[in-house]
């Protein structure tokens, strides 16, 4: 999509703090980290949220997560992180570019929010 945040930053057209890219995912620094560390895992594909995935995008869906533990385990956050989905506004969710947060290398606190 054109006009998607995070479609530019995977072009390159908008500048971001890469931290890995292959085939199907890109992933960069949150610019309001929350955490040590605070990456977002975006598909390349342009999906809007969570809600509006199919089950042709459960496969991508999983291979985030498995980005995230990949990461957790290279950043050594192995001890605890979490990953979260916002979906919709009242979440927080403000750019309509599916991603996954991976959030860690701190003490977590339930409920988060």
């Amino acid at each position: 999509m054109a006009d998607c945040l995070f479609s530019k930053l995977i072009v390159g057209e908008i500048p971001s703090k890469k931290i890995y890219e292959d085939e199907k995912v890109f992933v960069f620094q949150d610019i309001n980290p929350q955490a040590p560390v605070h990456f977002l895992i975006i598909p390349r594909e342009h999906i809007v949220g969570l809600k509006e995935a199919t089950a042709k995008d459960a496969e991508i869906l999983g291979y985030c997560q498995l980005v995230a533990a990949k990461l957790g385990r290279e950043y050594k956050i192995e001890e605890g992180y979490r990953t979260v989905y916002n979906v919709g506004p009242k979440s927080g969710q403000s750019v309509f570019h599916l991603h996954l947060h991976l959030i860690g290398g701190r003490d977590m606190k339930w409920p988060p929010g």
